[in-house]
Formats: structure tokens, C-alpha cells, sequence
């Protein structure tokens, strides 16, 4: 097991209070460059400013060009010059409490090891895009800061649990209501005492888990590992060798993370839509189907009631599916999942598509949108056919994660999302 700390306090970059209003921001990947457009319209402290910084380019500019960052950078250095942007001046974790819908779930921030990530003790479960991840590289590199936090998830700990319930009883740093009517506060935790006792208590946990925010991660390790070359470099030009180790505490070493138990974290389905039939007609189609399924047609929307079963709407129909119960490989964490029995028994052999990660005939629809946004794509023709899912269960990820294994991309959807803008880490 690594040596590093698990996790560790920070100086926070963020919002004065009385401006957080101002700047919060939904995460920059759940938005397209038009939507991001229109809600940063007429408020220019946005953090969709910085998160998405093509918006503040000519129509069509690229958000991976040169432009783009720069304009990020610029965006940044803008609100912090201003005032909008503090930071504070004590390393300190954060008890970040999101409420939505009646829901509440309390985590802590701070900033993860990337040692710990790099040793397998924060564990991830899915495979990352060279596209997606390169550009989160870029952004921390223009930056010289991490304001995406990772969403991480703990095995619940009754220390921790006591350690958030006392943070949160305090008056609040921040409170204030984001995206999709969720609202988000957070306790500055300061002392040293609790900062230890916090940092004791997730030391002694066994592992993370990486519930949102593979690329994220992803692209902070490859930052310290570029770091720390030039670092050597600049050490064997001194002729001082290669012997120096890079410096363990410096800000690059560690990545932007809050962390909730995993009892109150909520996982929505994450829903497939395709463009087209692979050449069949529906009678066709229902009949490979029903070798491997149980089909029932719906006269309503077809919400997947337990694991195993699948909603599907095609040529304005819904229909219930239920995979035979000698066809789910239950003793494989992967294998077993409702998104693998989905690709494996149907996707895959009845509609033709191999890698969901790179087949652009298909796409995916998180289920915080609804069965309603699953009609409107078949009805549009933007899809023909849709698959509604059963959720995926936070017991399954962990699961997954502890046996080495990976799942099928786009097998989770979290909600509620962390904001953007609240708590940066500056890599010094």
C-alpha cells in the first residue's frame, strides 16, 4: 500500500459568499456549448465562463482550440482579480452537503492522492476516452488549477459520519441553490485538531471509490506525471541527477475530490438510444428479441421495475423485456450487470453495435431526463429504437472496483451533480 495520505486539506479557491450565486455552475460535461451559451447569458461571473470557455468565442469556435483555454485562463485570472474568486488562507476540508428533491447526502471535500490513485487504493471502474481526457489536461494545465471535483464515494465509516454531523451543525461558509434545483452548502472545517481527525479517519478507510470523474482523475495523474518529469529534467540540468524525488506535498501530486458514503449516494439508470434497426424489420427485430428475452408489449411508458428488465420503445411503442434468468452470469460482477446483459444479448448481436465507447450509432441518455426524453429522440428520428434501464446499484460499482474489473461505459449516472465554480484546488 502507498505511503502518501489518502487524502488531504487545502486552501480552496472559491466564491465569496455573497457571490456564489453569481458563479455556480452545473459541470461543464453535462452541458452542450449551446446550453452552456444560454445560461451564462447576462451573468459574466459564470463559471461556465471558465468550464466552458468556447462560449466566449465566434459561433463555432472549437472548445479544444488554443483560443478556448487561453479564454478559460483569462476568465479565471478575471474573477479573481475582481474579488469574485477567494482564497483561503488555511488548508482545510469542506463538508459539502446536496439536497434535491426531497434527497440529502453529505461528503466531505479535500484534495485525493494521486500516489493513492496511481497504487489502486482510489479505485476506478471505467475505461476513459483519449479525446475527453486530453482535454482535461489541457484545461489543467491553462489553469494551473483543478475546478472540476471528482465525485468519490467511501464505504460508510461511523467516525466520518460523527466527524460530518459535528462540521455540519456550524454556520455554513456557503449555501446556494444550483442547477436543477439542487442546493449545495458547505462548511469550512479549519481547526487543526478536527483538520486531523478528519484526515486519521480517511486515512484508515481501505479504499475510495471514483463514482464520477474518470477523466478527471485520469488527467490529473497524467499532469503530476508530466510534472515530475520536468522536475527531474530541471535537476539533471543542474547536475544534480535524477535522484531528487519529486516533491510529494507539492499541489500536482493531489487531484480536486469530494467524497459521501455510499449509503447516501443515488445512482439513476443511464439509458441507450439507437439510430437505427441494423437492417431489421420490427417483427424481425422482436423476434431475435424473444430468444433471448421475454417480451410483453406496454400500453404505458415501460419504467424497468427490478434488475434484469428493460423498457424499449420502438416504432411508437413501448414493450417490457425480461432477460432469461439461465442467461445472467451471476457469480461475474461485470458480466451480471442489466448494462452488460443489455450489450451482450442484444446490442451487440441483434443490433450490431461492438464498442459502445466508439460506435457513434449509438448514444446514451442520462435518466435524470426521463422516459419522455427516450419518445422525443425515436419520435424526432434522431434515434430508432430506445432502451430504458434499471439502475445501477452502488453495492455493484464497489464490487467491480475491488475485483480489478471495469464497466461497460456509461453505467452510472449520479444525481445530484457536484457545481462547478464552488471549490477549486490551485496547483502551486
Amino acid at each position: 500500500m502507498s505511503t502518501s495520505p489518502l487524502v488531504r486539506p487545502f486552501h480552496a479557491l472559491r466564491p465569496r459568499p455573497e457571490r456564489a450565486a453569481d458563479v455556480v455552475a452545473p459541470p461543464y460535461d453535462v452541458v452542450s456549448t449551446d446550453e452552456a451559451r444560454a445560461l451564462a447569458a447576462g451573468h459574466p461571473d459564470s463559471f461556465l465562463h471558465i468550464s466552458r470557455p468556447e462560449i466566449d468565442l465566434p459561433a463555432g469556435a472549437s472548445p479544444y482550440s488554443d483560443a478556448a483555454y487561453a479564454r478559460g485562463a483569462a476568465n479565471l485570472a478575471r474573477l479573481v482579480d475582481g474579488g469574485v474568486l477567494v482564497r483561503d488562507a488555511e488548508p482545510s476540508y469542506y463538508v459539502y452537503r446536496m439536497q434535491m428533491a426531497g434527497r440529502t447526502q453529505t461528503g466531505v471535500a479535500f484534495v485525493a492522492s494521486v500516489a493513492a490513485y496511481e497504487a489502486n487504493r482510489i479505485k476506478r471502474h471505467e475505461l476513459t476516452r483519449p479525446d475527453k481526457e486530453n482535454d482535461r489536461v489541457r484545461n489543467i494545465d491553462s489553469l494551473s488549477a483543478q475546478t472540476g471535483p471528482v465525485l468519490l464515494a467511501y464505504r460508510a465509516d461511523v467516525a466520518l459520519r460523527e466527524l460530518v454531523r459535528a462540521a455540519s451543525h456550524e454556520p455554513p461558509l456557503l449555501k446556494v441553490a444550483g442547477p436543477n434545483d439542487t442546493v449545495h452548502t458547505v462548511w469550512r472545517v479549519a481547526a487543526r485538531d478536527k483538520v486531523e481527525a478528519f484526515s486519521a479517519a480517511f486515512d484508515a478507510l481501505g479504499a475510495l471509490y471514483i463514482a464520477d470523474g474518470h477523466h478527471r482523475s485520469a488527467a490529473a495523474m497524467r499532469v503530476a506525471q508530466e510534472r515530475r518529469d520536468e522536475a527531474r529534467a530541471e535537476a539533471v540540468a543542474v547536475s544534480l541527477g535524477s535522484a531528487i524525488p519529486h516533491a510529494a506535498g507539492a499541489g500536482h501530486e493531489f487531484f480536486l475530490s469530494v467524497a459521501f458514503p455510499h449509503d447516501e449516494m443515488r445512482i439513476l439508470d443511464y439509458n441507450r438510444v439507437v439510430r437505427d434497426l441494423h437492417g431489421l424489420s420490427v417483427d424481425q427485430l422482436l423476434a431475435r428479441i424473444g430468444e433471448s428475452f421475454d417480451v410483453e408489449p406496454r400500453a404505458a411508458q415501460a419504467k424497468p421495475p427490478q434488475p434484469e428488465t428493460f423498457g424499449m420503445f420502438v416504432a411508437d411503442r413501448w414493450y417490457q423485456l425480461r432477460i432469461r434468468p439461465a442467461l445472467v452470469p451471476r457469480t461475474d460482477p461485470v458480466a451480471s450487470l442489466d448494462v452488460s446483459l443489455l450489450q451482450d444479448r442484444l446490442l451487440a448481436p441483434i443490433l450490431g453495435i461492438g464498442d459502445p465507447r466508439t460506435d457513434a450509432r449509438i448514444d446514451f441518455v442520462g435518466g435524470v431526463r426521463g422516459l419522455d426524453e427516450l419518445e422525443r429522440r425515436v419520435a424526432s428520428g434522431q434515434a430508432a429504437i430506445a432502451f430504458a434501464l434499471h439502475a445501477t446499484r452502488m453495492e455493484q460499482l464497489m464490487a467491480v472496483a475491488d475485483a480489478g474489473r471495469l464497466m461497460p461505459p456509461k453505467s452510472t449516472w449520479f444525481e445530484p451533480k457536484l457545481a462547478d465554480g464552488l471549490l477549486s484546488h490551485v496547483l502551486d
